[in-house]
Protein backbone atom coordinates (compact mmCIF):
# COMPACT_ATOMS: atom_id res chain seq x y z
CA UNK A 1 0.00 0.00 0.00
CA UNK A 2 1.59 3.27 -1.17
CA UNK A 3 1.65 6.52 0.76
CA UNK A 4 -0.36 9.47 -0.50
CA UNK A 5 0.79 13.04 -1.06
CA UNK A 6 -0.74 16.43 -1.80
CA UNK A 7 0.55 18.07 -4.97
CA UNK A 8 -0.17 21.79 -5.36
CA UNK A 9 -1.28 22.28 -8.97
CA UNK A 10 -2.54 25.85 -8.68
CA UNK A 11 -2.06 28.88 -6.49
CA UNK A 12 0.82 30.46 -4.64
CA UNK A 13 2.49 27.12 -3.82
CA UNK A 14 2.11 25.52 -7.25
CA UNK A 15 4.66 22.75 -7.77
CA UNK A 16 5.13 21.96 -4.06
CA UNK A 17 4.19 18.64 -2.47
CA UNK A 18 3.43 17.31 1.00
CA UNK A 19 3.54 13.62 1.95
CA UNK A 20 0.64 12.45 4.15
CA UNK A 21 1.31 9.95 6.94
CA UNK A 22 -1.05 7.00 7.22
CA UNK A 23 -3.12 7.08 10.42
CA UNK A 24 -2.08 10.65 11.24
CA UNK A 25 -4.09 13.84 11.02
CA UNK A 26 -2.73 16.70 8.88
CA UNK A 27 -3.90 20.27 9.52
CA UNK A 28 -3.90 22.83 6.70
CA UNK A 29 -4.13 26.50 7.63
CA UNK A 30 -2.43 29.82 8.40
CA UNK A 31 -1.42 28.83 11.92
CA UNK A 32 2.33 28.43 12.40
CA UNK A 33 1.78 25.03 14.03
CA UNK A 34 -0.27 23.64 11.11
CA UNK A 35 1.20 20.66 9.27
CA UNK A 36 0.79 22.50 5.96
CA UNK A 37 1.09 26.26 6.45
CA UNK A 38 -0.75 28.28 3.79
CA UNK A 39 -0.01 31.95 4.34
CA UNK A 40 -2.83 33.72 2.53
CA UNK A 41 -5.78 35.79 3.66
CA UNK A 42 -8.45 33.40 2.30
CA UNK A 43 -7.22 30.58 4.57
CA UNK A 44 -8.30 30.25 8.21
CA UNK A 45 -5.82 29.44 10.96
CA UNK A 46 -6.83 25.76 11.11
CA UNK A 47 -8.77 25.58 7.88
CA UNK A 48 -8.92 21.89 6.89
CA UNK A 49 -8.22 18.57 8.62
CA UNK A 50 -7.13 15.46 6.73
CA UNK A 51 -6.94 11.95 8.14
CA UNK A 52 -5.32 9.22 6.03
CA UNK A 53 -6.61 5.67 6.29
CA UNK A 54 -4.84 3.49 3.76
CA UNK A 55 -5.75 4.60 0.23
CA UNK A 56 -8.48 6.96 1.44
CA UNK A 57 -8.44 10.40 3.04
CA UNK A 58 -11.17 11.89 5.21
CA UNK A 59 -11.26 15.63 4.48
CA UNK A 60 -13.02 17.84 7.06
CA UNK A 61 -13.61 21.56 6.90
CA UNK A 62 -12.78 22.98 10.33
CA UNK A 63 -15.41 25.72 10.31
CA UNK A 64 -13.33 27.88 7.93
CA UNK A 65 -14.55 31.23 6.62
CA UNK A 66 -14.17 30.42 2.92
CA UNK A 67 -14.82 26.68 2.95
CA UNK A 68 -13.10 23.53 1.69
CA UNK A 69 -13.94 21.98 -1.68
CA UNK A 70 -13.43 18.44 -2.93
CA UNK A 71 -13.80 17.98 -6.70
CA UNK A 72 -15.68 21.26 -6.90
CA UNK A 73 -18.15 20.47 -4.12
CA UNK A 74 -18.18 22.45 -0.87
CA UNK A 75 -17.91 19.92 1.93
CA UNK A 76 -18.22 19.54 5.67
CA UNK A 77 -16.70 16.06 5.64
CA UNK A 78 -15.90 14.00 2.56
CA UNK A 79 -13.84 11.01 1.47
CA UNK A 80 -11.10 11.57 -1.12
CA UNK A 81 -8.83 9.20 -3.03
CA UNK A 82 -5.95 9.37 -5.47
CA UNK A 83 -6.72 11.73 -8.36
CA UNK A 84 -9.23 13.86 -6.42
CA UNK A 85 -8.73 17.62 -6.19
CA UNK A 86 -9.06 19.74 -3.06
CA UNK A 87 -9.40 23.54 -2.95
CA UNK A 88 -8.30 25.51 0.11
CA UNK A 89 -8.04 29.28 -0.31
CA UNK A 90 -6.50 29.79 -3.76
CA UNK A 91 -4.59 26.49 -3.71
CA UNK A 92 -5.79 23.49 -5.69
CA UNK A 93 -4.18 20.25 -4.51
CA UNK A 94 -4.28 16.88 -6.23
CA UNK A 95 -3.95 13.62 -4.30
CA UNK A 96 -1.11 11.57 -5.79
CA UNK A 97 1.07 8.60 -4.83
CA UNK A 98 3.92 9.71 -2.60
CA UNK A 99 6.25 7.82 -4.93
CA UNK A 100 5.33 10.41 -7.58
CA UNK A 101 6.28 13.30 -5.30
CA UNK A 102 9.43 14.95 -6.58
CA UNK A 103 9.72 18.23 -4.71
CA UNK A 104 9.72 18.84 -0.96
CA UNK A 105 7.08 21.17 0.35
CA UNK A 106 9.39 23.23 2.52
CA UNK A 107 7.62 26.47 1.65
CA UNK A 108 4.28 25.22 2.94
CA UNK A 109 5.47 22.72 5.55
CA UNK A 110 7.95 24.51 7.83
CA UNK A 111 8.86 21.73 10.27
CA UNK A 112 10.04 23.41 13.47
CA UNK A 113 11.52 21.23 16.21
CA UNK A 114 11.83 22.24 19.85
CA UNK A 115 15.48 23.22 19.53
CA UNK A 116 14.64 25.67 16.75
CA UNK A 117 11.79 27.50 18.52
CA UNK A 118 12.84 31.03 19.60
CA UNK A 119 12.76 31.77 23.32
CA UNK A 120 11.21 34.96 24.69
CA UNK A 121 13.68 37.80 24.77
CA UNK A 122 16.12 36.01 22.47
CA UNK A 123 16.76 36.32 18.76
CA UNK A 124 15.04 33.63 16.75
CA UNK A 125 17.20 30.79 15.57
CA UNK A 126 17.81 30.99 11.79
CA UNK A 127 15.72 28.67 9.65
CA UNK A 128 17.35 25.78 7.84
CA UNK A 129 18.23 26.17 4.15
CA UNK A 130 15.24 26.37 1.80
CA UNK A 131 12.92 27.83 4.48
CA UNK A 132 13.02 31.55 3.95
CA UNK A 133 11.13 34.14 5.95
CA UNK A 134 9.16 34.90 2.82
CA UNK A 135 7.35 31.55 3.09
CA UNK A 136 5.75 32.82 6.31
CA UNK A 137 4.56 36.11 4.84
CA UNK A 138 0.95 36.63 3.81
CA UNK A 139 0.86 37.83 0.20
CA UNK A 140 -1.99 40.32 0.31
CA UNK A 141 -1.67 41.63 -3.25
CA UNK A 142 -1.45 38.23 -4.91
CA UNK A 143 -3.30 36.07 -2.43
CA UNK A 144 -6.45 35.90 -4.53
CA UNK A 145 -4.68 35.02 -7.79
CA UNK A 146 -4.94 31.41 -8.88
CA UNK A 147 -2.90 29.98 -11.75
CA UNK A 148 -2.08 26.60 -13.20
CA UNK A 149 -2.28 24.47 -16.35
CA UNK A 150 -5.35 23.11 -18.11
CA UNK A 151 -3.62 19.74 -18.46
CA UNK A 152 -3.53 19.43 -14.63
CA UNK A 153 -7.00 20.93 -14.01
CA UNK A 154 -9.35 20.37 -16.99
CA UNK A 155 -11.45 23.45 -17.79
CA UNK A 156 -14.84 21.89 -16.97
CA UNK A 157 -13.52 20.88 -13.52
CA UNK A 158 -11.96 24.31 -12.99
CA UNK A 159 -15.13 26.20 -13.93
CA UNK A 160 -17.25 23.88 -11.77
CA UNK A 161 -14.92 24.58 -8.86
CA UNK A 162 -15.09 28.36 -9.39
CA UNK A 163 -18.87 28.16 -9.71
CA UNK A 164 -19.32 26.22 -6.47
CA UNK A 165 -16.91 28.46 -4.56
CA UNK A 166 -18.64 31.57 -6.05
CA UNK A 167 -15.45 33.15 -7.37
CA UNK A 168 -15.55 36.63 -8.86
CA UNK A 169 -12.84 37.60 -11.32
CA UNK A 170 -11.51 37.11 -14.83
CA UNK A 171 -10.19 33.70 -15.86
CA UNK A 172 -7.42 34.40 -18.39
CA UNK A 173 -6.45 31.43 -20.59
CA UNK A 174 -3.47 31.06 -22.93
CA UNK A 175 -3.80 28.26 -25.48
CA UNK A 176 -1.24 28.08 -28.31
CA UNK A 177 -0.69 31.85 -28.06
CA UNK A 178 -4.44 32.52 -28.27
CA UNK A 179 -5.81 34.43 -25.28
CA UNK A 180 -9.33 33.91 -23.98
CA UNK A 181 -11.14 35.50 -21.06
CA UNK A 182 -14.04 34.17 -19.00
CA UNK A 183 -15.64 36.72 -16.71
CA UNK A 184 -17.15 35.38 -13.49
CA UNK A 185 -19.53 37.07 -11.07
CA UNK A 186 -20.03 35.10 -7.84
CA UNK A 187 -19.31 31.90 -9.76
CA UNK A 188 -21.64 32.71 -12.68
CA UNK A 189 -20.19 33.03 -16.19
CA UNK A 190 -21.35 36.39 -17.54
CA UNK A 191 -19.12 36.82 -20.60
CA UNK A 192 -16.45 35.01 -22.64
CA UNK A 193 -14.21 36.16 -25.47
CA UNK A 194 -11.32 34.88 -27.62
CA UNK A 195 -8.64 37.37 -28.68
CA UNK A 196 -8.45 36.50 -32.37
CA UNK A 197 -12.26 36.26 -32.74
CA UNK A 198 -13.53 39.46 -31.08
CA UNK A 199 -16.93 39.32 -32.81
CA UNK A 200 -17.72 35.78 -31.73
CA UNK A 201 -20.93 35.45 -29.72
CA UNK A 202 -19.94 35.14 -26.02
CA UNK A 203 -21.82 31.87 -25.44
CA UNK A 204 -20.35 30.42 -28.61
CA UNK A 205 -16.89 31.57 -27.49
CA UNK A 206 -17.48 29.83 -24.15
CA UNK A 207 -18.36 26.54 -25.87
CA UNK A 208 -15.26 26.89 -28.08
CA UNK A 209 -13.00 27.51 -25.07
CA UNK A 210 -14.29 24.35 -23.38
CA UNK A 211 -12.61 22.30 -26.13
CA UNK A 212 -9.13 23.49 -25.04
CA UNK A 213 -7.18 20.66 -23.43
CA UNK A 214 -3.87 22.40 -22.80
CA UNK A 215 -2.51 25.82 -21.96
CA UNK A 216 -2.25 28.00 -18.87
CA UNK A 217 -4.91 29.67 -16.73
CA UNK A 218 -4.80 32.56 -14.29
CA UNK A 219 -7.75 33.79 -12.24
CA UNK A 220 -7.21 37.50 -11.61
CA UNK A 221 -9.28 40.24 -10.04
CA UNK A 222 -12.44 41.33 -11.87
CA UNK A 223 -11.76 43.64 -14.81
CA UNK A 224 -13.90 46.71 -15.57
CA UNK A 225 -16.38 45.78 -18.26
CA UNK A 226 -19.27 47.12 -20.30
CA UNK A 227 -20.44 44.09 -22.21
CA UNK A 228 -22.99 44.64 -25.01
CA UNK A 229 -24.68 41.43 -23.89
CA UNK A 230 -24.24 38.93 -21.08
CA UNK A 231 -24.50 35.17 -20.92
CA UNK A 232 -27.76 34.28 -19.19
CA UNK A 233 -27.43 30.47 -19.26
CA UNK A 234 -26.62 29.00 -15.81
CA UNK A 235 -23.05 27.75 -15.48
CA UNK A 236 -24.12 24.11 -14.97
CA UNK A 237 -26.11 24.24 -18.22
CA UNK A 238 -23.18 25.83 -20.06
CA UNK A 239 -20.91 22.98 -19.02
CA UNK A 240 -23.41 20.26 -19.90
CA UNK A 241 -24.34 21.78 -23.26
CA UNK A 242 -20.74 22.64 -24.14
CA UNK A 243 -19.49 19.13 -23.42
CA UNK A 244 -22.43 17.60 -25.31
CA UNK A 245 -21.67 19.74 -28.36
CA UNK A 246 -17.98 18.94 -28.15
CA UNK A 247 -18.67 15.21 -28.02
CA UNK A 248 -20.97 15.36 -31.05
CA UNK A 249 -18.57 17.59 -32.98
CA UNK A 250 -15.79 15.06 -32.50
CA UNK A 251 -18.02 12.27 -33.74
CA UNK A 252 -19.19 14.25 -36.79
CA UNK A 253 -15.72 15.50 -37.70
CA UNK A 254 -14.92 12.11 -39.26
CA UNK A 255 -17.65 12.68 -41.85
CA UNK A 256 -16.74 16.30 -42.60
CA UNK A 257 -14.10 17.89 -44.85
CA UNK A 258 -11.15 19.53 -43.07
CA UNK A 259 -12.09 22.75 -41.31
CA UNK A 260 -9.70 24.66 -43.61
CA UNK A 261 -11.45 23.33 -46.75
CA UNK A 262 -12.86 25.98 -49.13
CA UNK A 263 -16.61 25.60 -49.69
CA UNK A 264 -18.63 27.18 -52.48
CA UNK A 265 -22.11 27.17 -54.02
CA UNK A 266 -22.13 25.26 -57.34
CA UNK A 267 -23.14 27.13 -60.51
CA UNK A 268 -25.75 26.40 -61.66
CA UNK A 269 -27.43 25.42 -58.41
CA UNK A 270 -29.76 22.55 -59.22
CA UNK A 271 -30.91 21.71 -55.68
CA UNK A 272 -34.18 23.45 -54.70
CA UNK A 273 -33.85 26.29 -52.22
CA UNK A 274 -37.50 25.85 -51.20
CA UNK A 275 -36.53 22.56 -49.53
CA UNK A 276 -34.32 24.36 -46.99
CA UNK A 277 -35.34 25.82 -43.64
CA UNK A 278 -34.68 29.44 -42.68
CA UNK A 279 -31.56 28.65 -40.63
CA UNK A 280 -30.19 26.45 -43.42
CA UNK A 281 -30.71 29.30 -45.89
CA UNK A 282 -28.86 31.64 -43.52
CA UNK A 283 -25.81 29.36 -43.52
CA UNK A 284 -25.98 29.04 -47.31
CA UNK A 285 -26.16 32.83 -47.62
CA UNK A 286 -22.91 33.18 -45.67
CA UNK A 287 -21.16 31.27 -48.46
CA UNK A 288 -23.06 33.07 -51.23
CA UNK A 289 -21.98 36.46 -49.89
CA UNK A 290 -18.34 35.40 -50.06
CA UNK A 291 -17.46 32.51 -52.33
CA UNK A 292 -14.63 30.13 -51.37
CA UNK A 293 -15.39 30.40 -47.65
CA UNK A 294 -13.59 27.97 -45.40
CA UNK A 295 -15.63 25.65 -43.20
CA UNK A 296 -14.04 27.20 -40.08
CA UNK A 297 -15.04 30.69 -41.30
CA UNK A 298 -18.63 29.56 -41.77
CA UNK A 299 -18.66 28.14 -38.24
CA UNK A 300 -17.20 31.38 -36.81
CA UNK A 301 -19.49 33.72 -38.79
CA UNK A 302 -22.77 32.02 -37.86
CA UNK A 303 -24.49 32.83 -34.59
CA UNK A 304 -25.56 29.20 -34.35
CA UNK A 305 -23.56 26.82 -32.19
CA UNK A 306 -20.58 25.07 -33.76
CA UNK A 307 -22.42 21.77 -33.64
CA UNK A 308 -25.53 23.21 -35.36
CA UNK A 309 -23.45 24.78 -38.14
CA UNK A 310 -21.52 21.54 -38.75
CA UNK A 311 -24.81 19.60 -38.97
CA UNK A 312 -26.25 22.13 -41.46
CA UNK A 313 -23.10 22.24 -43.59
CA UNK A 314 -23.10 18.44 -43.74
CA UNK A 315 -26.72 18.51 -44.96
CA UNK A 316 -25.90 21.20 -47.55
CA UNK A 317 -22.93 19.17 -48.80
CA UNK A 318 -24.97 15.95 -48.98
CA UNK A 319 -27.76 17.83 -50.83
CA UNK A 320 -25.30 19.46 -53.27
CA UNK A 321 -26.11 22.99 -52.11
CA UNK A 322 -22.42 23.29 -51.23
CA UNK A 323 -19.34 21.69 -52.70
CA UNK A 324 -15.67 21.61 -51.81
CA UNK A 325 -14.17 24.31 -54.04
CA UNK A 326 -11.52 22.17 -55.73
CA UNK A 327 -14.26 19.76 -56.87
CA UNK A 328 -16.14 22.39 -58.91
Amino acid sequence: MSKLALRFISGKYKGKEHILEDGKEAVLGRSADADVVLMEDMVSRRHTLMMVNGDEITVTDNGSTNGTFVNGEKITTARAVKGDRILVGTSIMKIVDASEATQAVEAVHPTVNTAMKPSLGKSPVPRPPGMSNQSRTTMHSGARSMSGTIAEVPLPDLIQLFSTSKKTGTLVLNHNFTIAKIHLDAGRIIYASISDMPDLDPLKAMFRILSWEDGDFDLVGPEPYNFPTQIEMPTEHILMEGLRQLDELRRNKKNMPPFDADLAVPRPLEARLSALSAVELDVLQLVLNKQDMKLQQIIDASRLSDKEVVDIVKKLLDGHYLVIDDLI
